[in-house]
């Protein structure tokens, strides 16, 4: 017989209540907008910043934007894409380089819906727009860092070894010479340059293609094979890559694209951001610490310049109020010997401070400074590679420049390793310092080569497209249900329109990603729910040409379509699985719609479709015919 239980049609409620609900945010687009923030510690974002947007963008004429101040930002928020291009051209003159007028997309969901956890769909590159960067490693910048360390690991060795050498440089072709002193054990020296080697994981044994040792005389020359060579160029450009993909987390960029391209290059796509600002100050960042030791004091300094006598193995830098002091020109230990690294307050002294862990090798070299340097002054270095791009002759070019400062050189208390904390960071810089840090260092500095920004307008005519794509499907499938069908026509209409709402709000819970090839694994979604509804509708048929009843008929019909259903699904659903989990890109947005759509529309069809049926076929009332 033909029934119902009634608890699936509380289930059929719940569903239809959720999805109305979570899909809903969907109904309110994203305002254009402005963003302002900055780029400075000294800089200051308050009232008064607000105020003095406002007339810069009354000055420019620039109208029908609304402004407010949000948390450390001001948000200007705009009509129009063109009218959002205008504003970030007039602001980002007149503010300069303390602030950044940064494009954005705000949603404008209701705070009710949000509270309910209700959040609009992501959107792919292809269809909101986005931000693309090719991004290229300095391989030769990677070399010197890494010979300099195979040169510093190298003094370390011998002044343990008890060897007296005069000098072990990084030379102009990226080789180390090391000058031992007269009479030195010419043998033991070599072994020790094997060692520290390494233990810096180059390998010196024949035909490996690691450093080359060669002894002449009282002189022991490493030279970098081609094979290493190779090697330090592959450690540097996946190391970054890692680096930078912390990075990207950090953003909350949802399904962004990081692959490599060539050599030395990095393809990275970020949907949803519309200006490169931000990104770029936080992917191409290189800030990181460096430890030296102080080797002259203020006024020691200060006489150097005068003099312009800086001691061999001295350099002068500069603290944030101009200060000039002398530190070692050997590094202690790097940025990329930090482990973890968190922003956090001196309990002595109430300033902001960032708490450091080092790696075994960074904590075993201060350990052995610090117990011999109690007393002496540890100075920490502040550098930062700042990607900048001018215009010459109406081309840009690309460079960058380092800002190097000391923000801390105080007296070394007491002995300690590869845990310890460092002050005279404000706290902005602190926590910026910290993500960075706890991001990873990169292994050499990059530049961005290529940068595209796919606008809006774009994004928004492809998602117009896709949308008229799928709803000329849902008619076309609409009307010819409505017509060959009949009642049953209409119930199918029904089941097929709740399962688009499914779909999107199912995508919008778990913050899938909707992108252009999502839209075709929508349409073949809908394409298996039509199948789904043909099966059970020709059933049907079936059971009344055979002579059932009319209610038996369907219950039959149902009954009958549903294992052959199960089975079809089941074997898209593999595939669809298949895609998500061995494809990349377009694949996995096609994959992620079709899975989903094939699970909601096993459900409309086989449960939803048969409540609605038996509310208008069910009862007791005598039934002669159904329009099927």
């Amino acid at each position: 017989m033909l029934d119902f239980p009634r608890w699936k049609y509380a289930l059929i409620l719940v569903v239809v209540l959720l999805s109305a609900l979570y899909a809903a945010p969907n109904l309110f687009q994203k305002d254009p907008s402005v963003q302002v923030t900055r780029n400075r510690p000294a800089a200051v974002v308050d009232a008064a910043l607000v105020e003095r947007v406002r007339s810069i963008l009354d000055e420019a004429g620039v109208s029908g934007g609304e402004i407010s101040l949000e948390g450390d930002q001001v948000l200007v928020r705009l009509p129009d894409a063109t009218t959002q291009t205008r504003a970030a051209d007039a602001l980002r003159p007149a503010l300069g380089e303390e602030y950044s007028a940064a494009l954005n997309l705000v949603p404008t969901t209701p705070a009710w819906l949000e509270s309910f956890g209700a959040r609009p769909m992501s959107l792919g590159l292809d269809l909101q727009g986005g931000v693309h960067f090719m991004m290229q490693v300095d391989q030769q910048a990677a070399l010197e860092k890494r010979v300099d360390a195979y040169a510093d690991a190298i003094r370390s060795a011998l002044r343990e070894a008890r060897i007296g050498y005069t000098g072990a440089e990084r030379r102009p072709d990226n080789s180390v010479l090391v000058t031992l002193t007269e009479g030195a054990d010419v043998a033991a020296a070599r072994a020790a340059v094997a060692t520290a080697l390494e233990g810096l994981g180059a390998s010196t044994a024949m035909g490996t293609g690691g450093p080359v040792i060669e002894v002449e005389g009282s002189r022991i020359h490493v030279r970098l094979s081609e094979g290493e060579i190779n090697r330090i160029a592959t450690d540097a450009i996946e190391q970054n890559r890692n680096v930078i993909a912390n990075r990207i987390n950090a953003i909350g960029v949802a399904e962004p694209v990081l692959q490599r391209q060539g050599e030395d290059r990095l393809v990275i796509q970020l949907p949803g951001l519309q200006d490169t600002a931000e990104a770029k100050r936080l992917i191409g960042a290189t800030a990181t610490l460096e430890f030296r030791a102080v080797t002259g004091d203020e006024s020691q300094a200060a006489a150097a310049l005068a003099d312009n006598s800086v001691p061999a193995g001295s350099r002068i830098y500069y603290d944030q109020n101009g200060q000039p002091l002398l530190l070692s020109r050997r590094l202690l230990v790097s940025g990329d010997e930090l482990v973890n690294a968190q922003p956090q307050t001196d309990p002595q002294t109430g300033l902001p401070a960032v708490s450091i862990t080092l790696n075994a090798a960074g904590g075993k070299r201060m350990l052995d400074h610090t117990l011999e340097n109690v007393g002496n002054r540890l100075g920490i270095v502040y550098v930062e590679r700042i990607p900048t791009v001018t215009v010459v002759n109406g081309e840009e070019v690309r460079s960058a420049r380092t800002v190097e400062r000391v923000i801390s050189s105080s007296t070394i208390r007491g002995v300690f390793g590869k845990d310890f904390q460092t002050t005279g960071l404000s706290r902005e810089e602190a926590a910026a310092l910290a993500k960075q840090l706890k991001a990873g260092a990169l292994a050499a500095p990059m530049d961005f080569v290529e940068e595209n920004v796919i606008g809006p307008t774009l994004g928004a005519e492809n998602v117009a497209r896709g949308t008229q794509a799928v709803m000329y499907a849902f008619v076309f499938t609409l009307l010819f249900f409505a017509i060959y069908y009949r009642m049953f026509g209409l119930i199918t209409c029904m089941a097929l329109l709740l399962n688009l709402l499914m779909v999107v709000a199912v995508m919008s819970l778990f913050g899938a990603t909707m992108t252009l090839p999502g839209f075709a694994g929508l349409a073949l979604s809908i394409g298996m729910s039509v199948d789904a509804n043909v099966l059970i509708n020709e059933r049907i048929r079936e059971e009344l040409r055979a002579g059932l009843p009319p209610r038996t008929a369907i219950a039959s019909g149902y009954e009958k379509a549903s294992g052959t259903i199960f089975d079809s699904n089941m074997t898209a659903l593999l595939a669809g699985i298949a895609l998500y989990a061995f494809g990349t890109g377009p694949l996995r947005g096609f994959a992620v719609t079709m899975v989903i759509g094939i699970l909601t529309s096993v459900f409309t069809a086989v449960t939803v479709s048969r409540g609605v049926a038996t509310l208008i076929y069910g009862g007791r009332r005598k039934l002669k015919s159904i329009a099927i």
